[in-house]
């Protein structure tokens, strides 16, 4: 299917769907938003995104609760945030009595039980104070953990905040199949837990050691080693290329763990670590496709490009 999409140039489920001669007209709720994904992943200069074929947390950019009501995370680059920011959420969480403000694991701030009617308002005011969607909900990157490294710590090697920081503004924005986790330690000491993420980069004195598949979900998984490496930019790289080639080759859903898994770690060696022209070619592929992922979802709804009405309470009829 991900062949066809490639080789006819199909840029839409509604393509899709009649090119391959699929006897359902409109899907089903597992096929909808795996075709959605892959046409994405494909084209992702043309694509046509279909909200409908989103599930909710993704329509509304938002995490539905228990109650009903959302959580709402704003982006903090690299685990750090700012006076301004912190005043922010605060204004926010007192402007809608929001009744939880929580610390998450991945070092964000989480406020829960906001109306879904109050959304874009919060949304307006974080944007207000120079902050973004954290992609909480998504199948894209959801953060980049980090520890202080070697700007404070004792033990720190590298600039593992400074590297985290790039990171996340590198990949921050793109389509996946899954939630996608980063994570820096500065030291082998592993305080951001890096060997526990989807990437992990952990410093070391003569540079880098690359980690990849790790999961600390319901099935634990410690990463696999991908490589060494010198400098930032080979992280960057490697980085890319490795996302990239997760992106173009997983199934819908699957986290990196159980696609390496399948494949096998050799694969992706020999794919990113042993091909340098080819993981160049991934790596440039990510930037492009990230053109056209990078923006704010909560700036274009609050300013009205996508309409309102997934907002408005339902009319009640009496």
């Amino acid at each position: 299917m991900r062949a066809a999409i490639r080789n006819h140039h199909l840029i839409s489920i509604q393509a899709v769907r009649e090119h391959l001669e699929w006897r359902e007209p409109d899907g089903c709720a597992s096929c909808r938003p795996a075709l959605n994904f892959y046409v994405l992943a494909a084209w992702p200069a043309e694509a046509v995104d279909d909200p409908q074929s989103r599930f909710v947390n993704e329509r509304v950019h938002a995490n539905i609760q228990k109650d009903g009501t959302y959580s709402v995370v704003p982006r903090m680059w690299g685990g750090l945030t700012s006076p301004n920011e912190l005043r922010a959420i605060a204004d926010v969480a007192d402007k809608f009595e929001v009744p939880m403000v929580k610390v998450t694991g991945g070092q964000r701030i989480d406020l829960f039980g906001i109306k879904k009617e109050d959304l874009p308002a919060v949304w307006s005011d974080l944007n207000d104070a120079g902050m973004v969607s954290g992609h909480a909900y998504g199948k894209t990157l959801r953060t980049v953990k980090t520890c202080v490294g070697s700007e404070w710590c004792r033990f720190g090697t590298q600039d593992s905040t400074g590297l985290g920081v790039q990171l996340e503004k590198f990949t921050w924005g793109s389509n996946m199949p899954h939630k996608f986790k980063i994570a820096v330690s500065g030291c082998p000491r592993n305080c951001a837990e890096a060997t526990i993420k989807d990437f992990g980069v952990v410093c070391v004195d003569s540079g880098y050691e690359l980690h990849v598949a790790g999961n600390g979900g319901i099935k634990v998984r410690a990463t696999d080693l991908l490589c060494k490496v010198k400098t930032e930019e080979e992280v960057k790289e490697y980085c890319g290329a490795f996302t990239q080639l997760y992106r173009e080759e997983a199934h819908y859903l699957d986290r990196t763990a159980p696609w390496i898994e399948r494949v096998g770690l050799s694969y992706v060696k020999e794919k990113v670590v042993e091909d340098a022209t080819n993981r160049k070619a991934l790596n440039e592929r990510f930037i492009e496709s990230q053109k056209y992922s990078q923006s704010d979802p909560w700036a274009e709804r609050v300013s009205g490009k996508v309409a309102p009405a997934e907002f408005i309470p339902l009319k009640t009829i009496g």
